[in-house]
């Protein structure tokens, strides 16, 4: 791969990894911290200093990010990526899941993956201190049609019509990804899974909740929410009510435009098709990590 063309053409490097000249150069030398701290806890009982012994396909450390950023963007088959670094399927997989591990770090490092679960008020406000206002919203993603009957009853998202795993979305004002719960089967609802993660416990009523009709029942939980109005039968919305519907789904489109980032990246996008279940919310959250590090060089 000749990465000097590439890195000439700033539409072809975004096509190929989603990141800017800039964004690949902030995360280099990090990447490359995190690469050594891995080998050398992956080491044998060989002792050799770091970069000793074959050079192998990738022998710069600028290549090693590219594949694998290149792998998240993309999201080829281990075939296909073999083929494009003159790789054995096999070693192409173990390399990506070697080189996946280092950059996840590496966005550890960076403060720009968005958190697991916040357990307590206190530690919200560490965390972000200037936060006034959250946009909360469901993401889903395709998987493959598991072969047992009950799993896919499980899987099954009435909404996608289609088999999905489904997470909540937490972002700010300025579309950050702050939380990213973990994956869950996608039958179930937007709040029934916001419920089981404790989300709206650790909100303050200082912070105002923006959300969709998928949150009815909200406000029994956390008065400082704005929520659209849902017509019933034999109740149809007003001229009024529609106007404030409106203007509510206008300003949380922030959230929107944040579950647009993540589904830049192909492996989020596309089905799921790794066999480690496990790396489902793994590649989940390296994605809204590097969607935070590019909002950090633009915003």
């Amino acid at each position: 791969m000749n990465l000097s063309r590439i890195f000439q053409n700033p539409r072809q490097l975004k096509a190929l990894t989603g990141a800017s000249k800039e964004e690949f150069d902030d995360l280099l030398p990090v990447f490359e911290s995190c690469l050594k701290r891995l080998k050398k806890d992956h080491s044998t009982a060989q002792k050799r200093r770091f970069g000793g012994g074959p050079k192998g396909k990738l022998p710069t450390v600028e290549l090693k990010l590219f594949f694998i950023l290149m792998y998240v963007k993309v999201y080829p088959t281990f075939d296909v990526l073999g083929f494009l670094v003159d790789f054995d399927r096999s070693r192409a997989c173990r390399n990506t899941h070697f080189l996946f591990t280092a950059l996840e770090k590496s966005l550890g490092r960076k403060i720009v993956l968005p958190e697991r679960k916040i357990r307590s008020v206190e530690a919200l406000f560490q965390k972000f201190p200037d936060l006034k206002d959250v946009f909360v919203d469901g993401l889903e993603r395709p998987v493959q049609r598991p072969k047992k009957q009950k799993q896919q009853r499980k899987l099954y998202s009435g909404k996608k019509k289609t088999h999905t795993k489904k997470s909540v979305v937490v972002v700010d004002e300025k579309r950050r990804i702050l939380l990213l719960t973990k994956t869950k089967s996608g039958r179930r609802h937007d709040k029934r899974l916001a419920d089981k993660q404790a989300l709206f416990e650790w909100i303050p009523e200082s912070i105002t909740v923006w959300v969709d009709t998928g949150f009815q029942g909200i406000r029994k939980q956390h008065t400082n929410t704005m929520i659209p109005k849902k017509a019933t039968k034999g109740h149809p919305l007003t001229y009024q009510e529609k106007q404030e519907n409106k203007t509510i789904s206008g300003l949380r489109v922030v959230v929107e435009h944040a579950i647009g980032g993540i589904r830049r990246f192909r492996s989020i996008a596309d089905i799921y098709r790794n066999r480690k279940a496990f790396m489902e919310d793994r590649f989940l959250r390296v994605a809204a990590g590097l969607w935070n590090l590019h909002l950090n060089h633009t915003t």
